[in-house]
């Protein structure tokens, strides 16, 4: 079933002023970045809208992180302190969810991130988000799994601990109430 991915004058209004409310908090993010060119760009393109509405829904809270000029492109990223509340309990991807047996989670965070319409950080991309904050200090996030390493069934997560960057591996299929995933969009 193809989700509605419009959303309507109010959800982008609503939505618009969250985005730019946290964009003026957090300059130390997007330092030389202009709220009124990232709006344009974010009005210009409705669906990525609807990607960044799916991030704040499931408490991502996204935020620009940077500038791509070869690509005339912002960056957002899940900015919340812990990984999404609203994408915890979920396995690595389709084939791990398929794998399980008993005890199965709604999803997982391949899907999740497709339907959302935004990518997985890969390992680089979460240590870079590091340097921005301190964050999964509590939690922890999936993050996109090298070929090599998902083929023998497992996949690679992040967290801080101890003012300290640390990626992990588990089996793809396991899942736990403090594990969810970051996206990152380019709009």
């Amino acid at each position: 079933m193809e989700q509605n991915k419009m959303l309507t004058t109010e959800q982008q209004e609503q939505l618009l002023q969250t985005l730019k409310a946290r964009f003026e908090k957090n300059m130390q993010r997007h330092e030389g970045l202009g709220w009124s060119e990232v709006q344009g760009k974010l009005e210009a393109n409705t669906e990525k809208l609807w990607s960044l509405y799916e991030m704040e829904r499931t408490e991502g809270e996204p935020d620009v992180i940077g500038y791509d000029e070869n690509n005339d492109e912002y960056i957002f990223n899940d900015c919340s302190v812990e990984s999404p509340k609203g994408r915890r309990s979920i396995c690595y991807d389709q084939e791990a969810l398929e794998a399980r047996k008993k005890h199965k989670p709604e999803n997982s965070a391949m899907n999740m991130a497709a339907e959302m319409g935004i990518e997985m950080l890969t390992e680089e991309q979460y240590r870079e988000l590091q340097k921005l904050g301190e964050f999964d200090k509590k939690t922890s996030s999936w993050v996109k799994t090298p070929d090599n390493i998902r083929s023998l069934g497992g996949a690679l997560f992040c967290d801080r601990r101890y003012d300290t960057v640390f990626t992990y591996h588990n089996g793809a299929d396991s899942y736990y109430a403090a594990r969810g995933f970051r996206g990152l969009l380019r709009v």
